[in-house]
């Protein structure tokens, strides 16, 4: 009797709870509008999680190393290592496809030697990174250690001074900073962390993006670019038009040493977009906007319909601020940007630097169309850009920042040869951050907490911690573009030319990039 009813428990617990399942999975089906779940219940759920779970997988197990999109595995890891660890060290030699074509640095046949670079290590910094002490098959026990370490800056006379004809001009000693990345589309611990390892390295800076200037974004004291938008967030008054009131509160604050105007940006000229999930109560008082309604800045600065009155509005920026005032811009052609540089000559007004973003850009949620067809890639838009400039004889007024995938050294040193005075990352950042590329940007549940607003999702990023990566990252950068600048047999990265930079076709012809793009001469 015992037994029978023992049976009976243990059937009732193996294949009812199945039955039920089943039997509501199949009720479910007949109800979606899904042509393959309505007429194969079971497989086409199954083929539903297959295709939930494709990402993930793709990503740790078919993806090749080399090739996987937005960025690949091999680039991935050489990031977290030199984040982690600070180091870029590899086995076994490159992973990179050489039968494609590329672009590739000249090295000299006499490199500099590290005593002769033209760098600033004397002043050590206080530094933390991880160091590997076991590594099994399923666990790393690591250890995170303090040491003092290389600054890896410009020497004073050669820092990169933005705007030198305003009142209060930026003076860099470093080439590599964070991009805009907006307060709602990223959360407060990842403002905090990157911040703060920016100004630990030194040299470095934080680009707010369109969402206006959070607390976090001053509390690092790290240099701050602030964006203004076409939604004008945290830069608008009650009835959602500019105000020079809230701009001159903006530029009184010390560590904001320049402001960005986003004419354009590279995935998203069709305008900035943020969900309303994200858009909290603090998020909502930043940018001057409702709680919890989502928001879509335009496309372009209603008031500003031309040349013309883009410049002065810069004008009036420079004045008013006193600090560099830029513009962020996507190239399209040569054509294009001709009247503004005309008009630039004509008013002799310039605008103290312009960021060129690659259509390859963006960092968190897009448009698809907008992402993929939109714009030029970034080395062709520098290319461009730097061509313009000369050809106008305003080269010397104005400084270039280029932004685009631009996350490895040799990369970077590309985009300084091309015409880039500095280089802009986002995802690289995030990446340094804990970032594993989980393509959940726009969801507001991004599993390391860097792009959300949401407390609990927030947690999993400790800025304490995350710092010193983001700081690991900066300066192994920066050490690697004075070892690239070596190899090429320059003192210092800002030596980088057209004539540094090879490019190779399909069929292995090689061409050096000054041969290919000539530097125009000024009119």
């Amino acid at each position: 009797m015992v037994h029978s009813v023992l049976l009976s428990i243990l059937l009732v617990v193996v294949l009812v709870p199945p039955l039920i399942f089943f039997g509501y999975m199949y009720a479910l089906s007949k109800k979606p509008k899904h042509s393959i779940i309505r007429s194969h219940p079971f497989l086409g759920w199954m083929r539903y999680l297959l295709e939930k779970l494709g990402p993930e997988f793709r990503q740790y197990w078919f993806d090749h190393d080399t090739e996987g999109k937005p960025f690949s595995r091999a680039d991935f890891v050489g990031l977290v290592y030199a984040a982690k660890y600070r180091t870029d060290l590899i086995s076994f030699g490159g992973r990179r496809d050489y039968e494609k074509p590329g672009f590739y640095l000249s090295n000299a046949m006499f490199p500099k030697l590290t005593s002769e670079l033209r760098v600033d290590n004397d002043g050590l910094v206080p530094g933390k990174k991880y160091v590997i002490t076991d590594e099994g098959l399923f666990t790393r026990q690591e250890k995170f250690i303090d040491e003092q370490v290389k600054p890896w800056l410009l020497l004073d006379d050669d820092a990169i001074v933005i705007g030198p004809n305003r009142t209060q001009p930026w003076r860099l000693k470093g080439m590599f900073g964070a991009s805009a990345t907006s307060y709602g589309a990223v959360g407060e611990n990842y403002i905090l962390s990157t911040g703060s390892g920016a100004s630990m390295a030194g040299g470095s800076w934080l680009n707010t993006g369109e969402g206006g200037v959070a607390p976090e974004h001053l509390a690092s004291g790290a240099d701050v670019i602030s964006q203004i938008g076409p939604g004008m967030f945290g830069f608008r008054d009650d009835t959602g038009q500019f105000s020079l009131e809230a701009f001159r509160h903006k530029a009184a604050i010390p560590t904001i040493k320049a402001f960005e105007l986003k004419f354009h940006q590279g995935a998203k000229i069709r305008g900035g977009h943020l969900e309303g999930t994200k858009v909290t109560e603090k998020v909502a008082a930043t940018r001057l906007v409702p709680i919890g309604k989502t928001v879509n800045s335009p496309n372009r600065f209603e008031f500003l319909t031309n040349p013309e009155e883009a410049l002065r509005f810069i004008q009036t920026l420079q004045e008013e601020g006193g600090k560099p005032i830029g513009v962020k811009i996507v190239v399209g052609d040569p054509k294009r940007l001709e009247p503004f540089f005309q008009t630039m000559v004509e008013l002799d007004i310039y605008p103290d630097f312009i960021t060129v973003d690659g259509s390859e850009g963006g960092s968190g949620a897009t448009f698809k169309a907008m992402a993929d067809g939109m714009g030029l890639p970034l080395y062709a838009a520098l290319l461009i850009l730097d061509d313009v400039a000369r050809k106008f004889g305003v080269r010397n007024r104005i400084k270039i920042f280029a932004s685009g995938k631009l996350i490895t050294p040799d990369k970077v040193a590309i985009a300084l040869a091309l015409g880039a005075d500095c280089v802009n990352s986002a995802r690289g950042f995030m990446m340094a951050n804990g970032c594993i590329m989980a393509m959940q940007c726009h969801t507001g549940k991004c599993p390391t907490g860097i792009t959300t607003t949401d407390s609990k999702y927030q947690a999993a990023l400790a800025p304490e911690e995350k710092q010193w990566r983001v700081m690991n990252y900066i300066l192994q950068l920066r050490e690697g573009l004075f070892s690239l600048a070596a190899a090429c047999g320059l003192e210092s990265p800002l030596g980088l030319r057209r004539e540094h930079v090879v490019f190779t076709n399909e069929s292995g012809q090689s061409t050096r990039i000054v041969d290919l793009f000539p530097y125009p001469e000024s009119s």
